[in-house]
């Protein structure tokens, strides 16, 4: 597909319906889950392909705890093996990786996997690929809250200085430029806490298809949704 000049920049996705795509074939969920984790490289390989700049997925979020603890200890397990086993290739790749969210509840064996990857691949000039792990957008916009209270508080920022372009530096993307584009799979039409904040002028894409049925037709299908529409930000066309 050649794309039109009109390409996001900077893709967002919430990778649903792994336990759909497995009930629907007989398996335990967590057949879905590993057969999801193909689909990401199918993702990233497509970004590196059409030059997408930053492509962020929605890996578990702070209400996915509450899922039952053999699935969730199984989640951590893939986290484990997919970060041991796809680091090497990413880096190959230029690709940068990044983790955002509350890193707190983790295992130290998750912990230090994340601080390895990041610091093998800090000074990648390809791909940015960030990880939303044990994240929630209202999470995301407390910990702003806090951070710049503790600024104004201690004097290093007047409140007079707290504009929108200020709050945005301080949440957990804040030196990255919004997504363009948000993808859901799996016939879901809602964010579900994922990026509250930054997702304000995205353009929403909603499939039906399963994540681990993901593939580049599915990607390409969304790239044209996205070039067929005219962003105005409020404004008009004219003004853009």
């Amino acid at each position: 597909m050649m794309l039109n000049k009109k390409h996001p920049q900077h893709i967002a996705v919430i990778m649903d319906g792994n336990g759909r795509w497995a009930k629907k074939k007989l398996l335990p969920r967590m057949a879905g889950h590993k057969v999801g984790l193909e689909s990401v490289r199918k993702m990233v390989t497509c970004c590196l392909q059409h030059n997408i700049k930053i492509l962020t997925l929605f890996a578990f979020s702070t209400e996915n705890w509450s899922r039952p603890q053999q699935e969730v200890s199984g989640l951590m397990q893939l986290f484990v093996h997919a970060l041991k086993t796809e680091i090497n290739k990413l880096h190959e790749n230029q690709v940068q990786l990044r983790f955002i969210g509350d890193t707190a509840n983790l295992s130290d064996e998750i912990k230090n996997l994340i601080t390895h990857a990041t610091t093998l691949t800090q000074q990648n000039q390809g791909l940015i690929l960030v990880i939303a792990l044990n994240y929630g957008g209202r999470w995301d916009i407390v910990e702003m809250v806090k951070k710049i209270s503790r600024q104004v508080q201690s004097c290093q920022k007047d409140i007079a200085e707290i504009t929108q372009e200020y709050v945005q530096s301080q949440l957990s993307t804040g030196d990255l430029p919004e997504p363009d584009l948000f993808i859901r799979t799996s016939g879901e039409s809602r964010i579900s806490n994922f990026l509250l904040w930054q997702l304000a002028y995205s353009e929403l894409y909603f499939t039906q298809v399963n994540w681990p049925d993901f593939d580049e037709k599915t990607f390409t299908q969304a790239l044209e949704f996205y070039a067929s529409r005219e962003r105005r930000y409020g404004g008009l066309v004219e003004s853009v």
